[in-house]
């Protein structure tokens, strides 16, 4: 059996995908900058162990023996992202690694207006120029990023977008990592590109209907240009580096790029996807504060 790691193994993602694979009788390798987070899975099989991608020496060590990892994108953006998953790449490739899948995002186009798109863009170049075998997990928006935004449509009563009429076929968490995990023990998947998606592509008036629906109260859309959208987030005290980048997922979905629905969680799983419907009514506590 191969052995299999997952970094970032303490963040949202990393948890659920370790808690599969040790449900499915594996012992994977955690790595992680706090080793300490993780011992509930220690205790449980899982060897975990200190992996920081701003040190590579450590990084590469601390791979050894892997054949199968699944590498993370880390929660920072920009050419400092870009910098650290190519550390990570380089490592995994000098500590022998057979097999790397990447966390990425659907279509990262050089077009994409998508902020992360160009981080995404550049960690699978580097990937595919390591001459490693590699698999792209190309992970839609997570439906539960939207429940702070319904919760908030449904405090002011109106959902405030700059996606225009573009739609965002929203995947759960959960479907993300049990793709992650169905590709990490199989057979199959080498060199391919799955698009990971939710049911739907759900643009804001069915956002706004569905957050409407749950809640019980009125919600309505109201469309701004990006500009305006970034102001207003700025307005609610975020940074401005923050509001554009946020705003720029909702250019991406106005131009199309994260509307397109697979069959990957279905084809993957054997089971479909949850739905933003699902996630929404779950959380339903969240929305109506």
């Amino acid at each position: 059996m191969p052995t299999i790691a997952i970094t970032g193994a303490s963040g949202h993602l990393g948890r659920l995908v370790a808690e599969l694979l040790l449900d499915k009788g594996e012992q994977p390798v955690l790595l992680t900058r706090d080793p300490a987070a993780l011992g509930e899975f220690a205790q449980r099989g899982a060897d975990v162990r200190h992996g920081d991608f701003s040190d590579p020496t450590g990084l590469r060590s601390a791979l050894t023996g892997v054949d199968r990892l699944l590498l993370i994108s880390t929660d920072i953006i920009g050419p400092g992202r870009v910098e650290l998953q190519t550390q990570a790449v380089e490592a995994a490739r000098a500590a022998g690694v057979g097999h790397v899948l990447y966390t990425s995002l659907p279509s990262p186009d050089p077009d994409n207006p998508a902020a992360v798109a160009v981080d995404h863009r550049a960690t699978e170049t580097a990937l595919l120029d390591s001459g490693l075998t590699w698999t792209f997990l190309r992970n839609n928006i997570y439906a539960e990023y939207q429940i702070p935004t319904a919760a908030q449509a449904v405090a002011g009563g109106q959902l405030v977008t700059n996606s225009g009429a573009g739609a965002t076929a929203y995947v759960s968490r959960e479907d993300c990592a049990a793709a992650a995990a169905a590709v990490l023990t199989s057979e199959g998947h080498e060199n391919t590109v799955y698009d990971i998606t939710g049911p739907e592509a759900i643009d804001a008036a069915a956002l706004a209907a569905l957050a409407a629906e749950i809640s019980g109260r009125p919600v309505e859309v109201l469309h701004v240009d990006d500009e305006g959208y970034v102001q207003g987030l700025v307005a609610a005290g975020l940074p401005v580096e923050v509001a554009q980048m946020i705003a720029s997922f909702g250019a991406s979905a106005r131009g199309g790029w994260a509307e397109r629905v697979s069959t990957a969680v279905r084809d993957l799983t054997g089971r479909e996807p949850r739905s933003l419907r699902d996630v929404l009514a779950e959380n339903r506590a969240a929305l109506i504060g």
